[in-house]
């Protein structure tokens, strides 16, 4: 991605220093965080300082094999203790378990310590690239149904900042605006931690993209309007029928989308589907603090008093789906079997 002129990564390793950008601080300002301990690796994640299946998938397996190499002696029980201290930090995003799970296999396969410490950072960064190389080839797929003068609507973020790198929603828009074609964007603000409104329209803004943010009880407005042409979001976990969970709001924009005829897509790489997962109502959803949506920015906006009720994420029932772009093309969500096993 391109932030002030200059390309990044979302989070990628120097030495055995863990590195990313801190999401919390966009758009205000724009920082590089270095992690060296498992805990920090944990603390970035649950707290969101990075977020979005894919990056946190990276940032798992690049945390699993910090801590493998800084393991004196490295065994199945002490990483097996990391790998699940680092996925209990969000449970709902299929790519972080994926991610742990490359780097611990390709390290138990090894028998000496330099060789397995090795095979951990290997695999970690080689996933981390295999990642940044789903997400290009679903920008590639993506701009194919994008047509010239498209308006568009996405919920939540799923740019380059969600990802390793391109994004998943984001990248059929940024490869479409490459080509030249004119597009634009709705960007739902994303109640209650604002990533539309903080990070996707900062996205967009730094690609030349047009678009507008939009309060998320809005979109409804703008489909009823006829000024929206197709709903791309991305997702955090696809059950094996098809059933999706992403950003709480996704599952009423997806029915609002579908009483209007306009088509919704799910951007995703096949990392994020979980076949063993049957349908959404096996998918755990993360309930997280009250106070993100009691206060905006540390000052309360609610009445003193009232509780409130923070799920993070809905399930969107597969019949609202259009289809999933994944880095193998663009499938309905009864076609998802072709691709079963085929991720690494």
């Amino acid at each position: 991605m391109r932030i002030k002129g200059k390309s990044y990564r979302t989070v990628w390793m120097e030495n055995n220093t863990v590195c990313i950008i801190e999401q919390n601080r966009l758009p205000e300002s724009f920082e590089i965080v270095r992690i060296d301990s498992t805990e920090q690796v944990a603390n970035a994640i649950k707290t969101m300082m990075i977020r979005g299946a894919p990056a946190i998938g990276a940032m798992g397996a690049f945390g699993l094999a910090q801590a493998i190499n800084q393991m004196k002696e490295p065994t199945f029980e002490k990483i097996e203790d990391v790998r699940n201290n680092l996925f209990r930090t969000r449970p709902t995003a299929y790519d972080l378990e994926h991610g742990l799970a490359h780097v611990m296999n390709a390290a138990l396969l090894e028998t000496e310590i330099h060789k397995m410490k090795q095979a951990a950072m290997e695999s970690a960064k080689a996933y981390a690239d295999d990642s940044a190389e789903a997400c290009r080839k679903i920008g590639e797929f993506g701009n194919e149904l994008i047509k010239d003068g498209d308006r568009l609507l996405t919920h939540c973020n799923a740019g380059a900042l969600a990802t390793v790198d391109y994004g998943t929603a984001l990248a059929p828009m940024r490869i479409a605006h490459e080509n030249g074609k004119k597009i634009f964007v709705y960007v739902d603000e994303t109640r209650p931690r604002l990533q539309g409104a903080k990070l996707t329209a900062f996205e967009l803004h730094e690609e030349g993209i047009e678009h507008a943010v939009i309060a998320d009880n809005a979109a409804g407005y703008y489909m009823a309007q006829g000024k929206v042409d197709m709903v791309i979001t991305g997702t955090d976990r696809v059950a094996a029928n098809g059933d999706v969970a992403n950003k709480i709001g996704t599952y009423e924009k997806a029915v609002v989308a579908h009483e209007n005829g306009i088509p919704v897509y799910i951007a995703a790489p096949l990392s994020t589907i979980d076949f063993t997962c049957s349908s959404g109502k096996d998918i755990p959803i993360e309930e997280r603090d009250q106070n993100e949506v009691l206060d905006v920015n540390g000052f309360r906006i609610a009445s003193a008093g009232s509780p409130a009720l923070n799920p993070a994420f809905d399930v969107t029932p597969a019949k609202y789906i259009t289809g999933f772009i994944t880095e193998k093309g663009v499938f309905k969500p009864t076609e998802l079997y072709k691709v079963k096993n085929q991720h690494a």
